[in-house]
């Protein structure tokens, strides 16, 4: 009798696996048909589904499960994604995972899934209201954070009706290359180029004045700078993009990796605590500026060898940030240590805060930012007790909160948070969301 029991329930165990795995194919047919079809996104739970595998996107389920603490099923996942396929939907970028789990709570109260769905997207119904009208993008310079920015503006196109056209063809976009040696010599419309945004990666141009001369060149009207700028507005999207008008302003910066790291989390504690004071320490992958072998070089310790060295030296971002979060103003102190990897760095903020509380309180607290309100794009969380650098490369969120990690003193009013971040690739996708805020091509959503 026990035999026979142990291998119905290994059958059956066999069996939901391989149905799950149906589902996921299927799920993946339709993520492919509505990407780039339609022009829409599906996400799970602020994870990208584009371009994932079946077992990664069964990892994706089951992540869900411990952290937005909705049993979603990757059966219900796809049938909304089938029923999304039927709808005139817009450009526009949709969470499944909360539709999903939305679906199973309010079921009761309509006729059909297609009902529900129609009642969720109210608006997303007329494709006409929603036409994003094409914005031409310059990418100025092409180093690491430039050929990202180009990686992903082609893997976001869709159906391709987001960017310029001309030249070299990358995945069947049309991408015009141009050499020049000044910005304000350049002719953009003699390639068919208007109204351009000029996204500045060279880091060459870091004041209002220099960054102007790309404001020189026919057919470039807005410029975006991709590191921390002077005299102009230093924007970290989710927080402070609607503080500058974009019709009325001209130059933007997207302030730095690690800005764009601690502020979400800082923001966040600031307005649920309150920050009396603090300390940020940044533990930062290596960069171009410093030596690879032992040299000469104009700031102190850089010119150790960063392969084989940790080296301490300074970091802005503890004033940047008070540029993001005012009320931040003169509270925290900051330092850096760069180490001996290329990519993926850490933040580790200790502060003195206003209300006390606990280990598990401020991880609920980040945990919900994470899941609802305005900062879900920026802010991933995190309770793998085995995380380490590597897992956050190429992580879609500029602060992946570590809840493991979290320190609570005992008198509940002095906590220390971990908040890794890809200083490239999160930091990319922040410059994205930024540009598509500033040309006005930003699709509807639902998360």
């Amino acid at each position: 009798m026990e035999l026979a029991d142990n291998k119905a329930a290994y059958e059956f165990r066999l069996n939901q696996f391989v149905n799950d795995e149906k589902s996921a194919i299927n799920l993946i047919s339709y993520i492919g048909d509505l990407m780039y079809g339609k022009s829409v996104e599906l996400i799970l739970f602020r994870n990208p589904l584009v371009d994932k595998n079946i077992s990664e996107v069964l990892k994706l389920h089951k992540i869900a499960k411990s952290i937005a603490f909705n049993p979603v099923s990757i059966q219900e996942t796809t049938a909304i994604a089938k029923e999304l396929t039927n709808l005139n939907l817009p450009p526009s970028k949709l969470d499944i995972g909360k539709l999903a789990s939305e679906w199973s709570l309010e079921k009761t109260n309509f006729n059909s899934q297609l009902d529900f769905l129609k009642a969720k997207l109210v608006g997303f119904d007329n494709k006409d209201a929603h036409f994003i009208t094409p914005k031409d993008v310059v990418l100025f310079g092409f180093g690491r954070i430039g050929r990202l920015v180009a990686r992903e503006l082609i893997k976001q196109a869709g159906k391709g009706q987001d960017l310029a056209n001309n030249s070299l063809i990358i995945n069947g976009q049309i991408v015009k290359m141009i050499d020049a040696s000044n910005p304000e010599e350049i002719d953009y419309t003699t390639y068919g180029i208007h109204d351009a945004l000029i996204i500045d990666n060279t880091g060459v141009f870091k004041d209002k004045e220099a960054l102007s001369r790309h404001l020189k060149s026919k057919g470039a009207s807005k410029v975006l700078l991709t590191a921390p700028g002077k005299e102009v507005p230093n924007i970290v999207y989710g927080i402070n993009e609607d503080e500058s008008n974009v019709d009325q302003t001209d130059i933007f910066s997207a302030a730095s990796c690690t800005t764009n790291a601690i502020a979400p989390i800082l923001y966040t504690i600031e307005n649920k605590l309150g920050i009396i004071k603090g300390h940020i320490e940044t533990v930062h992958a290596y960069t171009n500026d410093q030596n690879l072998l032992d040299n000469m070089h104009k700031k102190p310790r850089r010119g150790r060898s960063a392969a084989i060295n940790m080296v301490i030296t300074s970091t802005g971002a503890g004033d940047a940030v008070t540029k993001v979060v005012p009320s931040l103003k003169d509270k925290l102190t900051a330092n850096a240590v760069r180490v001996p990897t290329p990519n993926g760095s850490l933040a580790i903020l200790s502060l003195n805060i206003e209300k006390e509380t606990s280990v598990a309180d401020v991880n609920e607290i980040i945990r919900r930012a994470a899941l609802e309100g305005k900062l879900v794009n920026q802010i991933k969380y995190e309770n793998d007790p085995e995380l380490v650098s590597n897992d956050i490369i190429g992580n879609t969120c500029c602060s992946v909160f570590d809840s493991v990690a979290t320190i609570v003193s005992k008198d509940k009013k002095n906590i220390v948070l971990y908040v890794w971040y890809d200083n490239e690739f999160g930091y990319t996708k922040q410059v994205i969301r930024l540009a598509k805020h500033i040309a006005k091509v930003r699709r509807l959503i639902y998360y």
